[in-house]
């Protein structure tokens, strides 16, 4: 079994593979602070309560976009499992190309998705990712990134916003019935919402109309908030939740040498 670790700022997602089949996934709390002891406590933890065999566990490979977490995740991996897992890097000879000015600085989520794309889709696709950025990936059908945009997530937007006004309390961030609020929750599920939505659709236009080629990409959603979300697009065509994980999944069965891509 492959366990993949998609290590972001606010949450790590973990998903758990039997060949290719995701059998069970798991979102923690990113916590940089946190020892590789802790973190091996924390990932044993999640198979005993589910009931699954850790031994079972024969690969392992992780994206970060956070350094303080990369060292101490993977050494809690190699603790907990016993394997030395595969960190993706904007290095790692993966069959995507760059072309972006600055190949080095693109986040190892980013390059997951583009590899996701390439084998699930086979065709240019804008993957929009709602983590704690949205991220719009430009992506060809050929595995080219052709770089993209990069705003601020729904949930620290609305932690910016509660921050920053006095009168205003967090929020459960549930579906909006109306852009109209007559309660001052409904006015920030609305604004957070419907405005993540609305500004998608925008950007979504934009690069669609930059696209080489005169080709229009597909548009896909993933992340947490990518179902709630999708609802008020009109821009988004399909929402694949576990895209980073399934990335992560193709990503190493090509690094290892069981499949050419």
């Amino acid at each position: 079994m492959l366990l993949a670790l998609d290590i972001g700022n606010s949450e790590i997602t973990v998903g758990l593979f039997a060949a290719d089949e995701l059998e069970r996934s798991w979102r923690l709390t990113t916590r940089a602070e946190q020892t590789p002891d802790e973190w091996a406590v924390v990932i044993r933890a999640l198979f005993a309560q589910a009931g699954l065999d850790i031994t079972r566990v024969t690969g392992t490979i992780l994206a970060s976009v956070v350094p303080g977490a990369t060292e101490a995740v993977a050494d809690a991996l190699l603790i907990a499992t016993g394997t030395t897992p595969v960190v993706v890097t904007p290095d790692s000879p993966l069959p995507v190309v760059l072309e972006v000015d600055e190949p080095g600085t693109v986040g190892a989520d980013r390059i997951v998705n583009t590899v996701a794309a390439r084998q699930l889709f086979g065709v240019d696709v804008i993957v929009v990712d709602f983590g704690t950025a949205t991220t719009l990936d430009c992506i060809t059908a050929e595995g080219h990134f052709l770089g993209g945009v990069i705003a601020p997530g729904i949930r620290a937007s609305g932690e910016n916003l509660i921050k920053r006004a006095a009168k205003l309390r967090a929020t459960e961030l549930v579906p909006p019935a109306r852009a109209m609020g007559k309660r001052t929750e409904e006015c920030i599920r609305a604004g957070l919402i419907m405005g993540a939505a609305d500004a998608v659709d925008g950007l979504v236009r934009r690069l669609k109309a930059e696209w080489p080629g005169g080709t229009v990409p597909r548009v896909v959603a993933t992340g947490g908030f990518a179902p709630l979300v999708a609802k008020y697009s009109s821009e988004i065509e399909e929402v694949h939740p576990d895209l980073t994980l399934r990335g992560l999944q193709i990503a190493h069965r090509h690094l290892a040498g069981q499949t050419s891509l």
